[in-house]
């Protein structure tokens, strides 16, 4: 049988029980870290669990994941992910390959930044499309208009947009709010178009799930004006608010 199982928002404290009972009857656990920042301590779950963890990356699961699936035909195999694994669409393509090959799965669910934006005080049904804002040196300096495009159609409809911000795991690079404050800025500037202002506030959520969570609203030109940001972190950019969600990120 092969599992997909979730670590949860922050470390290794937030997989729940059901995760760990059936990681300790997995024959092999294998691990991914680079679909979204991850802070936990790997030994330390290989301990409770009494197993090694074997850490896989972006190029394996994408080009080799049918050999996980292969090994479940005859084992019980598990992939942990960051967070709840069927946020990232790989893991998706996993489970299909699965139930070609008429093997059995299961997936553990586990909290994710999806869920836990709703502390920031919005309420999740009036978010609109999820948009990652990349490293400008993966597009060859090219702006990610299609993020841009993303928020414009979500504020039409009055929908919050969520923008995940960037990693690079294996250079443990994580992008900071103010570096994708400027990048929202320079789209703007392009395209003239009125979808995002310098003074507009934008709400920043920072180290959600751990003791040292933060949630700032502030207006972007001040967002870009600090570079000591706690990382990981995501920012909101606000549709129509309801007077509840005002009350909230107002008293921020």
């Amino acid at each position: 049988m092969l599992k997909l199982i979730g670590l949860g928002l922050y470390d290794e404290m937030d997989i729940s029980l059901r995760g760990l009972e059936e990681l300790k009857k997995c024959d092999k656990v294998y691990c991914e870290l680079y679909t979204s920042p991850w802070f936990g301590d790997l030994g330390k779950l290989e301990k409770i669990i009494g197993k090694k963890i074997v850490l896989v990356d972006r190029k394996f699961l994408e080009d080799e994941s049918w050999k996980i699936v292969e090994e479940a035909k005859e084992k019980n195999v598990a992939l942990l992910t960051p967070g709840d694994p069927l946020v990232a669409t790989t893991h998706i393509s996993i489970i299909l390959e699965a139930e070609k090959k008429g093997i059995k799965y299961k997936v553990i669910h586990s909290s994710s930044i999806v869920s836990a934006i709703a502390e920031t005080g919005l309420e999740i049904y009036k978010f609109g499309k999820i948009v990652t804002i990349p490293f400008l040196e993966k597009l060859n300096a090219n702006l990610p208009f299609s993020v841009y495009d993303s928020i414009k159609i979500n504020k039409l409809v009055g929908l919050h947009t969520l923008c995940l911000l960037d990693i690079d795991y294996q250079q443990k690079k994580f992008m900071k709010p103010n570096e994708a404050a400027k990048i929202l800025l320079k789209m703007e500037e392009e395209r003239k178009e009125k979808v995002i202002a310098e003074e507009e506030k934008i709400l920043i959520a920072c180290q959600l799930g751990s003791e040292d969570s933060r949630i700032y609203y502030l207006p972007i030109r001040d967002v870009i004006k600090r570079s000591d940001w706690k990382i990981p972190a995501a920012i909101v950019i606000t549709g129509k608010l309801h007077f509840i969600e005002k009350e909230k990120i107002e008293s921020l």
